[in-house]
């Protein structure tokens, strides 16, 4: 037998490049399904004309290409940015046409305290510049009161001290407006408080504050993140209801 001829292949059994793509792709994808991901944000794209956002995450030695897609981008609570360190969550998705694969993202969140200080200072230099945080837009803060508006949880002990503290020293009228103080819709709910109270008319059926206190407990900065959102500042900025914030507070014993 001639030994350059080639050898038999066995039982080895023979695929289509469509074949043995589907089944790679059936295999990552099933094998992973939903993953976290750390990594930094790289070659940020977006959103481009379809309104999806594209780039990669990568870390020292590898990197993986991600798509959020546009119906999930418009609800995110984190927006990706370059260079932001962050954890993705999503499912992982082949190409079987080009032998490649991507992280679908369906939520991000900055990987700890050292990227949530960088995303915070990114915002305030950026809001700063239209002048937001300028003193002469700083309102005096009524001596007496009669009208107090509190933005908080009904339920948590910053509601109690305040109207214990108020009945102690000087009692006056409160009109509590109900929010979540935490979690994925508290900016939105702290944002319109402050503009509905602004918005009560004076010598209405409901009277109008003279002041507006926003307030929670206090917490780690993740539990706070709510109060830093970008809707939260521009509310409290519109207010022509002079505002104190009251965020972090601690129990009165």
């Amino acid at each position: 037998m001639d030994s350059e001829s080639p050898k038999p292949a066995g039982n080895t059994p023979e695929w289509s490049v469509s074949d043995l793509s589907g089944a790679l792709k059936r295999t990552l994808e099933d094998a992973f399904g939903f993953v976290r991901v750390r990594g930094e944000i790289s070659g940020y794209r977006g959103p481009v004309g379809s309104g999806h956002v594209y780039f990669s995450l990568k870390d020292a030695n590898a990197k993986i290409d991600a798509v959020i897609w546009k119906g999930v981008f418009g609800r995110l609570k984190t927006r990706p940015q370059e260079g932001l360190e962050v954890i993705a969550t999503g499912k992982i998705t082949t190409f079987a046409g080009k032998s490649s694969y991507q992280i679908i993202i369906d939520s991000i969140e900055p990987a700890g305290i050292g990227a949530l200080m960088a995303l915070l200072e990114e915002r305030r230099r950026r809001l700063a510049a239209e002048g937001l945080f300028a003193e002469e837009r700083k309102q005096l803060i009524p001596y007496l009161p009669r009208v107090i508006g509190v933005v908080t949880s009904p339920t948590g002990a910053v509601i109690r001290d305040i109207l214990h503290r108020l009945e102690d020293r000087f009692p006056r009228h409160v009109l509590v407006w109900p929010v979540r103080v935490q979690g994925e819709t508290s900016a939105a709910e702290v944002a319109t408080a402050i503009a509905g109270f602004n918005a009560l008319p004076e010598g209405g059926r409901i009277p109008r504050p003279d002041v507006i206190i926003v307030a929670r407990g206090g917490g780690s900065l993740e539990d706070l993140m709510g109060f830093n959102e970008e809707i939260v500042v521009r509310a409290a900025a519109a207010s022509l209801i002079p505002l104190v914030s009251a965020v972090g507070h601690e129990t009165d014993i």
